[in-house]
């Protein structure tokens, strides 16, 4: 037993070191990363202060802001017509969450609505010319194009769940319609106590058909928390965004894309998938450099994980 405990240490100690050696070797290539970073550009990196208006990202319906370190906040950005989704919307969500998930410095994102509600949903007025005017002169060509614009629709919101980041839904007041489709494509959803949600196509003569049927069964019940308002449940979701956007992105990238897959197949369908992923991704860096964190009870936000 005695020299079971010895050579247990033993083979500690050489992974330390070997741990040791790979995050502290300069002459290797990708592996010279400092821990510890100086002088007040580490102030400033370690703040995770709001940055603005995040670059690349100017549209017509919605508001992006960097917020803090590897986290952005996507408004819905039309308050005096209660955010609803007009044609400008149902384009630039897949512009902008195209941009998110190539952007390698953020790690999370919180989706909110401007003013006194999250959304009204669909802009009836603003999309009446596409939906009560089709194009094609007869039922099969007006059926087609009816089949192009629904599947064009759907990917507004599919685009959220094909990002690679986290995104977390922040609802307050009214989530009505579209927005229903919006919040059950997310990953996490918080509310504030004034939220409802309504799923209003059926009083408009037609079933949902952009997403909502096939995912609020899957979500109900889980993933989510209320709070007492708009203010406090912000502050949590962006403090739950942060959280997540210190851990290695490779491995909550890789979490999601996971989920994601098993939610859609057989435990041993997602098993194998698992088995395949990490057979590439557990030779990271960023798995060295958290065990080292780990074994010397750092916090994972004081380490510089490289951009994904």
């Amino acid at each position: 037993m005695a020299g079971a405990m010895a050579a247990g240490m033993v083979a500690s100690r050489r992974l330390r070191d070997l741990l040791t050696r790979r995050l502290t070797a300069s002459n290797h290539p990708g592996l010279g990363i400092s821990l510890r970073l100086t002088g007040s550009s580490a102030q400033q990196e370690a703040s995770g202060v709001a940055h603005g208006e995040a670059p690349d990202h100017s549209y017509e319906s919605l508001r992006v802001t960097s917020v803090q370190k590897h986290v952005l906040h996507v408004q819905l950005n039309r308050p005096n017509k209660r955010n609803a989704m007009n044609r400008a919307f149902w384009r630039e969500m897949v512009e902008c969450f195209n941009k998110i998930s190539r952007d390698a410095d953020c790690r999370a994102v919180v989706i909110s609505g401007a003013g006194k509600m999250f959304t009204a949903g669909i802009d009836l007025m603003d999309m009446a010319s596409e939906i009560m005017q089709p194009k094609g002169d007869d039922v099969a060509r007006i059926s087609w194009y009816f089949r192009d614009l629904i599947t064009r629709y759907q990917e507004t919101f599919t685009v959220i769940e094909k990002c690679p980041k986290p995104v977390i839904a922040a609802v307050h007041g009214g989530c009505i319609g579209g927005g229903v489709d919006l919040v059950t494509a997310c990953d996490i959803r918080y509310c504030a106590q004034d939220a409802f949600f309504q799923v209003k196509e059926v009083d408009m003569g037609l079933a949902a058909d952009v997403g909502t049927l096939q995912r609020l069964p899957r979500v109900i019940g889980n993933q989510s928390r209320v709070f007492p308002d708009k203010e406090v449940m912000l502050n949590a979701a962006l403090a739950l965004a942060a959280e997540i956007s210190s851990k290695s992105p490779v491995a909550v990238q890789g979490i999601k894309v996971n989920l994601l897959y098993s939610r859609d197949h057989s435990v041993a369908e997602g098993l194998n998938h698992m088995a395949s992923w990490n057979m590439s991704m557990l030779q990271t860096q960023d798995l060295i450099k958290s065990v080292q964190a780990a074994t010397e009870k750092k916090e994972l936000k004081s380490v510089t994980f490289s951009k994904l």
